[in-house]
C-alpha cells in the first residue's frame, strides 16, 4: 500500500536555553503547523509516534496531549540520532501495512549546552550503550580530552585523510557550503555565512574538525502526518501529497567492529539501507534532486556521499570541493543547512529532514528552492546504531 507525506511542521531549531518553553510547547507548534499544512483534525489521526531522546518515559504522550485528547496509541521511540526518522518509518508501516490511514509522526528535544557525551550513565562508560563503538576507536587511536562524539567523527576523518588524501580545506568546505545554505532558512539556529577559510580558522573540537563543521545541541521540534492512498483520494489532498517510495533501516553489522571508525560511524549501515531503498523503488542516485543527509560532522557528509553512491570511496573531498553538491551543481545536498548550521535537536533531526524535502518538491522552499526538484533523499543516522534513508517524490 502506497504511503504519503501530505503535511509537515517544524519550529525554528534554538539553542538551548534560549527561548522559555517546554518540549510540549515544542510539540503543539509543529504538530499543529502539520495538520494545519494538510488541513486535517487531530481526530483523523490513527496512531502517534513520537522520538525524542532526552525526556522520561510517556514524554510522547505528555508533548501529544497538547494537540487533542482523543485517547489515540502514542509509541515512545528513541533510537539515537536517527531517532526522528525511526518516528517516520513506524508512521509509514503503520499505513502501508494496512493498519491505519492516518499516522503523526513527532519529534523532540530539550537538550542542555555543551557537547554530547558518550552515552555513559552515570560517568561508568562500561554501561554505555556506545561502549563498543568507542573500544574500536581507542583501539585504534587512542582516547583524548576532546568531546567524545566529535573525538569519534574525527578520528574517522583521520582515516580517510590518510586513506584516500582527503584535506582539511575539503572537510571545511562542507560546512561553508551547509553555513551558505543556511542563510535562507528561517528555522536555522545559525544563519552566518563563513569561507572555507575561516571554517579552517575557528576553533578545534578535534583535528582536523573545528568548530564549525559540528552540529550543535538544539531545542526544537518536527512533525509529518502520514497518510493512505485513499486518504489522499477521500480528502483532496493530492495537491499536498508527497509519496515515500522508499524507506530501509539497517543496524549495525560485523563490518561495523572491523576497526575502522569509518565502519563504526556508519558508513556501511548508510550503504545497505540505500541499496534496499534503491533496489524496493526502482530509483537510484541519478534520479535524486535534493538530499538532506546527516552531516553531525563534516566528515560525515563525505563519508556519506560515498556510501549513497554519488561517487567512488576516496572522491568525495573533491566532489564537495567541486561544487556538485549545492545550487548548480549536480545535487543540492543540505539545502536547509543541515545538522551543522540548521542544529540538530536528536529527535526532530530526521523529521526535518522530511519537512524541508517535502517543501523542495512541492516547490515551497523558497530562496532556498532546487529547481524543479522532483525526486529527494532522506539520511539520518544515529550512532549506537542505526541508518534510515528515505526517498520521496512528488508527482507532477
Amino acid at each position: 500500500m502506497k504511503s504519503y507525506i501530505v503535511g509537515v511542521g517544524m519550529t525554528r531549531f534554538e539553542k538551548p536555553e534560549s527561548r522559555d518553553w517546554q518540549y510540549w510547547d515544542m510539540v503543539r507548534e509543529a504538530g499543529g503547523a502539520a495538520l494545519a499544512d494538510a488541513g486535517v483534525d487531530y481526530g483523523l489521526v490513527e496512531q502517534v509516534p513520537v522520538g525524542y531522546c532526552f525526556q522520561p518515559s510517556t514524554a510522547g504522550q505528555r508533548a501529544a496531549y497538547e494537540l487533542g485528547l482523543t485517547g489515540v496509541p502514542v509509541y515512545n521511540v528513541n533510537n539515537n540520532c536517527a531517532t526522528g526518522s525511526t518516528a517516520l518509518m513506524m508512521a509509514r508501516q503503520f499505513v502501508q501495512g494496512g493498519i491505519a490511514d492516518c499516522v503523526l509522526a513527532l519529534g523532540f528535544e530539550k537538550m542542555k549546552r555543551g557537547a554530547l557525551g558518550g552515552g555513559a550513565d552515570g560517568g561508568d562508560f562500561k554501561t554505555s550503550p556506545v561502549a563498543r563503538h568507542y573500544g574500536i576507536m581507542a583501539a585504534a587511536h587512542g582516547f583524548e580530552m576532546s568531546p567524545p562524539t566529535a573525538q569519534i567523527f574525527g578520528n574517522a576523518a583521520r582515516e580517510h585523510m590518510e586513506r584516500y588524501g582527503t584535506t582539511p580545506a575539503q572537510l571545511a568546505a562542507v560546512g561553508a557550503k551547509n553555513h551558505r545554505h543556511s542563510a535562507n532558512n528561517p528555522n536555522a539556529q545559525f544563519q552566518d555565512v563563513y569561507t572555507v577559510e575561516e571554517v579552517l580558522a575557528a576553533k578545534t573540537i578535534h583535528d582536523p574538525l573545528t568548530k564549525l563543521q559540528c552540529s550543535p545541541t538544539s531545542d526544537g521540534a518536527a512533525a509529518a502526518l502520514v497518510v493512505s492512498e485513499r486518504f489522499v483520494v477521500a480528502h483532496g489532498l493530492h495537491g499536498k501529497a508527497v509519496e515515500i517510495v522508499g524507506q530501509a533501516m539497517t543496524t549495525d553489522t560485523a563490518e561495523s567492529f572491523g576497526g575502522s571508525c569509518i565502519d563504526v560511524v556508519g558508513k556501511p549501515v548508510t550503504a545497505a539501507a540505500a541499496r534496499r531503498v534503491y533496489e524496493d523503488s526502482g530509483l537510484g542516485i541519478e534520479d535524486v534532486d535534493v538530499v538532506e543527509l546527516h552531516d553531525c560532522f563534516s566528515v560525515n557528509e563525505l563519508l556519506t556521499y560515498e556510501a549513497l553512491g554519488m561517487c567512488a570511496d576516496g572522491e568525495s573531498g573533491g566532489l564537495v570541493e567541486s561544487g556538485a553538491t549545492t545550487y548548480g551543481g549536480r545535487w543540492v545536498v543540505n539545502p536547509s543547512g543541515g545538522l551543522i548550521s540548521k542544529g540538530h535537536p536528536l529527535g526532530a533531526t530526521g523529521l526535518a529532514q522530511a519537512a524541508e524535502l517535502v517543501w523542495q518538491l512541492r516547490g515551497e522552499a523558497g530562496p532556498r528552492q532546487v529547481p524543479a526538484a522532483r525526486v529527494g533523499l532522506a539520511h539520518n543516522i544515529g550512532l549506537g546504531g542505526a541508518a534510515v534513508v528515505t526517498l520521496l517524490r512528488k508527482e507532477g
